[in-house]
């Protein structure tokens, strides 16, 4: 016989969920805070009983039992123009969003693109606040991570950092390894002339990117710098046919940066692929969008996202993680433009 909702005269308790599921009222509670160290069938008969009583836990009386808040917060060093405006920002926040969804943490999402922004989110980032923090396009000056160490507070780095802590989690992607590949990929096409529009240097990702360039590109380096926006690798591959006109392949650091070069290489009345070949970086929408379509380097930035979300819940529940630097693998997918 099928079971129907029962709701009590009063607010459920959490005494009356554990009754309904059959099981203690410890093991309720370790349901309602994603304890791990709870059976499937008594997992599944808990929540079972939490959705026909109604139940809604008591956010305050649990904060104060349990010493958390269930809130984490994901800040983005960044202006809102790029966070809401950029794939690969979009794709963290869905990646990190599928993690958390089966806990009962709840995310919120700040910018600290300026001092003033910093200062401000620097007085959320406590435990009366959050139980952990996500960092995502650090820049080398950010003085958060530090801030978080000596707060004893769970974070961890969307990116490897320049300088890692031993202690620091992170998650990245191999951008020397993807670079390098899209880079050799462009020298068996028979590249003579191959410039590239790098990243911001002071993030690891843009040196990681133009490493892997070098790495690949004997002397002499025909390199400009760009911002990963369209607009910066528009102004970046201006630069390099100024300064080379005969340049025959580029790899730009990320999709946007190559949909400016791109424009800049139209106007410029060079055609793609057949005077100059391009690569991006990411894999990105509009990777597809381009005409021709660009041959880019795949980088997994959903799975970037649920690792890091995985990560910060291991270590909010001090749990002992196998390897906290995770670094995922990329791979070359080739279009048209290359």
């Amino acid at each position: 016989m099928t079971r129907q909702p029962l709701r009590s005269p009063g607010r459920p308790t959490l005494d009356a969920v554990a009754a309904r599921a059959g099981v203690g009222r410890g093991t309720a509670s370790r349901v309602l805070n994603g304890s791990s160290q709870v059976s499937p069938q008594a997992k599944a008969a808990v929540e079972a009983a939490i959705s026909e009583l109604g139940y809604v836990p008591n956010r305050a009386a649990r904060s104060l039992v349990t010493q958390r808040t269930d809130s984490v917060a994901l800040v983005v060093s960044e202006s809102e123009e790029r966070v809401f405006g950029e794939p690969f920002f979009a794709g963290v926040l869905r990646g990190i969003n599928s993690a958390l969804i089966e806990t009962p943490l709840q995310l919120w999402l700040a910018m600290a693109a300026s001092p003033e922004q910093r200062k401000r989110i620097e007085h959320h980032l406590t435990t009366q606040h959050v139980d952990g923090v996500m960092l995502l396009s650090l820049h080398d000056d950010d003085p958060l991570p530090a801030m978080l160490r000596d707060r004893d507070m769970p974070f961890v780095l969307g990116g490897r950092p320049a300088r890692p802590d031993p202690d620091d989690a992170y998650v990245d992607v191999d951008n020397r390894a993807g670079a390098c590949q899209a880079v050799e990929y462009l020298l068996e096409r028979g590249a003579r002339r191959l410039a590239t529009v790098a990243g911001p240097q002071d993030m690891e990702v843009g040196r990681a990117r133009l490493a892997g360039y070098r790495t690949a590109v004997s002397e002499p380096h025909l390199i400009a710098y760009g911002d990963f926006s369209e607009a910066g690798g528009y102004t970046a591959m201006q630069e390099l046919l100024a300064r080379e006109p005969e340049l025959d392949a580029v790899f730009a650091a990320s999709d946007l940066m190559a949909g400016g070069a791109l424009r800049a290489l139209r106007e410029a009345g060079r055609r793609v692929p057949q005077d100059v070949a391009l690569v991006g970086f990411e894999d990105a929408p509009v990777a597809r969008q381009t005409e021709p379509p660009l041959t880019t380097v795949y980088q997994p930035v959903e799975e970037m996202g649920r690792r890091m979300a995985q990560l910060l819940i291991s270590r909010i529940r001090r749990e002992l993680v196998e390897d906290s630097h995770v670094l995922l693998e990329t791979h070359l997918v080739r279009r048209a433009s290359a």
